[in-house]
């Protein structure tokens, strides 16, 4: 048997256990975009969120960033610096998904496939992580999912309705 390592990501729960218990609503369901989202500015830390999340993927921020010299020229404008005392999790870069929607919506079309690519999927050079509409069946997402037994969610026995799949070893069937 050998050991494996399977990288976990916020699974952007549609019964997202993390949600109910903020006790200053920093962390809700949006609707629009059907993600698991954080108002970093609202949260106060009482890391409730971490402990009610079974996939372990909220992190608590216990240091002030700190940028020397040119290093802030490498911050990323569209994603808000996050001071110490609240709690960080993947967002899918719903920045760069309302950016593209408000431009489709500008330009009165609808988001394409692949138009959106959150930022792990950019940088992911097998392009082992796929990101898009599962419900669109004509999506690339929809195409590898469907009907694959490869696939799988990370404990959905527990009703949280995880939106990430994982397929699991083998050729790939699109």
């Amino acid at each position: 048997m050998k050991a494996r390592f399977l990288p976990v990501m916020c699974q952007q729960c549609g019964e997202a256990p993390c949600e109910p218990v903020c006790p200053v609503y920093a962390t809700y369901h949006s609707t629009e975009e059907n993600l698991n989202v954080m108002v970093y500015a609202r949260c106060v830390g009482t890391r409730y969120c971490a402990n009610n999340c079974p996939y372990r993927v909220r992190s608590f921020n216990f240091y002030e960033p700190e940028f020397e010299g040119a290093l802030v020229e490498q911050l990323n404008p569209d994603v808000t610096v996050r001071s110490a005392g609240v709690m960080e999790k993947c967002t899918f870069c719903i920045q760069r998904i309302r950016r593209a929607d408000q431009k489709a919506t500008v330009e009165g079309r609808a988001l394409e496939d692949g138009e959106v690519q959150p930022a792990c999927a950019q940088a992911c050079p097998p392009k082992a992580i796929v990101f898009g509409d599962a419900s669109d069946p004509e999506s690339q997402v929809a195409k590898l999912i469907e009907g694959n037994e490869r696939r799988y969610q990370l404990l959905h026995n527990l009703g949280t309705k995880p939106a990430v799949y994982y397929l699991k070893g083998g050729a790939s069937n699109v």
